[in-house]
């Protein structure tokens, strides 16, 4: 039989005592916690240990002796923490001893109420109590090895690991204290770290109930009926901005929760928004004493202008190309007349909509670079929305080659069922037989024909807009995946991940110190760091989205059959 003993890297030079811990008896297995040091009372120390398991429901005990024979005076100590375990029934009865500077350990088992004592094959594992306290074990990821096998390793670990985490009331005495009790851990030099943690969070307590207030009121005014009228309600829907706003408020609502976190995930969860909230808003300043160093806002305004102006004057030069003989096409000229005036009168109107509000440009651009104080992400949004209200003209190009060009695929659809002798049944949603008289036929056979006719003028133009459309919604699309991947990328995580590996565990490798017969084989237990790729899958941020998610199979159904792409207002959207 193989008898496992997790012993604390920081105990190995402790003074000689008894060894508390917790013997897992599934896994024949001791995880050492701590070292009581001499001299003490058996009584305070059961008393001690009953509180401990009380408070942290872990079954702790005395597990054995523990032997430093540097103190030469100490002669007879073995006899002495032999005779202890009379006192601490457990069995089995460990008994360490640790000769000299010698890496090697006597490591003995007693059976006392054993009638056959069987010889005990000893494993002595060495672990970083620290790091093993810190840390959280994350459930195995890899797809090859068996279920069956990942579930069994995943149990024998998270015994031990959580054998050390629910010990933290064990830790709150050290060898410092006056007490009658002095044991040796891993936060034995560490005490002045602890004061100042509390103190920080003395001193956050304030804060957050100061921010929770604030954010109650800002959250009640968005939810007042003034915002929730027809004009403001869609608004707030559609500008990105808004939404952002909306979701950074969600944030801090989150952060300023004076609710604990229940379990680790909630705990990385706060700490990642934290973080990311910190760094948009640092980025966010960057930007502001980037725009207003060498008035550069005044620049920007000044090409803002005459960037519009070009934009409607290629227009123009594309409109005027269609209405002649684009690409050596034959075209409807009556109607391709129409079309090509009806957008160029759209493009004159856009034209002087600008130039009206040209004066005010400077003062618009130097407010809304201000805004980038709330961070980097409400900046980009700013950006996205802007790029829409300076194309929107393109926009209502798109709505209207689209939808004429959707309603003659419809009207060549529906009478090419005619022709079939079929219909479309609207109450049962299917195709259904019909028959159809002489003059219902011919009527549809001429409707057909100028339908059919038409059909390269409006698909010509419906490609043309359609092309220019898909050109913003990628620019606008690439700005929002910068916002996402602000939003939801696990920063404080990933700074975990790179400067205190440990934190984040996949699981644990063991190394081989040293091995010689008649002594325990000693192995160090080293924490095996989560990967990149699953510290961000695993704590990535949900986010929102302003677009639906369509797959590419949709989007090509709804660009041949000329249904709206993104568009501002969903079909069956309902305002109040």
């Amino acid at each position: 039989m193989v008898l496992k003993v997790f012993f604390p890297s920081c105990c190995s030079s402790a003074e000689s005592g008894i060894l508390i811990g917790r013997w897992i008896s599934e896994q024949s297995s001791a995880v050492i916690l701590a070292v009581v040091h001499f001299p003490f009372i058996p009584v305070q120390v059961k008393q001690y240990l009953g509180e401990v398991q009380r408070v942290s429901n872990v079954s702790v005990s005395v597990l054995g002796s523990w032997s430093n024979s540097k103190q030469e005076k100490e002669e007879s100590l073995s006899e002495f923490l032999e005779d202890l375990g009379t006192i601490f029934s457990h069995e089995p009865w460990i008994q360490i001893s640790k000769e000299g500077d010698s890496k090697f350990w006597s490591c003995s088992v007693l059976q006392k109420h054993s009638d056959t004592p069987k010889e005990e094959e000893i494993i002595l594992v060495y672990y970083d109590q620290r790091k093993v306290l810190l840390s959280h074990l994350h459930p195995a990821l890899d797809t090859v090895t068996s279920a069956e096998h990942k579930a069994d390793s995943a149990s024998k670990l998270s015994a031990i690991f959580d054998t050390v985490a629910k010990s933290k009331v064990l830790f709150m005495v050290d060898r410092y204290d006056e007490g009658p009790i002095k044991l040796t851990h891993w936060q034995s030099d560490g005490v002045e770290a602890s004061i100042i943690v509390e103190l920080l969070k003395q001193v956050s307590v304030p804060a957050c109930v100061l921010l929770t207030f604030l954010l109650s009121l800002i959250s009640g005014i968005c939810r007042s009926r003034v915002l929730k009228s027809w004009p403001l309600s869609f608004l707030w829907s559609k500008l990105s901005t808004c939404e952002q706003l909306g979701h950074r408020l969600q944030h801090l609502q989150v952060i300023s929760s004076n609710k604990k976190a229940q379990n680790h995930t909630q705990l990385m969860r706060k700490a990642n928004i934290f973080v990311s909230l910190m760094i948009d808003v640092a980025l966010g300043m960057l930007l502001v004493s980037w725009l207003y160093r060498k008035n550069r806002i005044g620049h920007l305004a000044d090409t803002l202008i005459p960037a519009a102006d070009h934009v409607a004057e290629e227009l123009q030069n594309l409109l005027q190309w269609l209405m002649g003989a684009p690409a050596g096409l034959k075209m409807n000229r009556a109607l391709d007349q129409v079309l090509g005036r009806f957008f160029l009168y759209h493009i004159h109107l856009w034209i002087s909509y600008i130039h009206l509000m040209s004066p005010f440009i400077e003062m618009i651009l130097w407010y809304v670079g201000l805004s980038a104080c709330l961070g980097l992400t409400v900046a980009l949004c700013i950006l996205s929305d802007i790029i829409a209200l300076l194309t929107f003209h393109i926009y209502c190009f798109y709505v209207y080659g689209a939808r004429l060009y959707c309603l003659k695929i419809y009207g060549l659809s529906s009478l090419w069922r005619l022709f079939r002798g079929k219909k479309w049944n609207v109450l049962r949603q299917r195709v259904d037989s019909c028959s159809y008289d002489l003059d219902q036929l011919f009527i549809g056979t001429l409707l057909f024909t100028i339908l059919l006719f038409l059909l390269p003028t409006t698909a010509l133009y419906y490609l043309v807009f359609t092309l220019l459309r898909l050109l913003v919604v990628v620019v606008q699309g690439l700005i929002h995946l910068l916002v996402d991947l602000i939003d939801s990328l696990p920063l404080y995580s990933v700074i975990l991940r790179l400067c205190r590996s440990y934190r984040l565990a996949a699981g644990v490798k063991f190394r081989v110190l040293e091995q010689q017969d008649g002594k325990p084989l000693r192995l160090l237990m080293q924490i095996n760091p989560l990967s990149y790729g699953n510290v961000v899958q695993t704590y990535r941020l949900p986010t929102y989205s302003c677009y639906p998610k369509d797959s590419w199979a949709s989007l090509c159904k709804k660009l041949f059959l000329g249904e709206l792409i993104y568009p501002w207002k969903h079909k069956g959207e309902k305002q109040d």
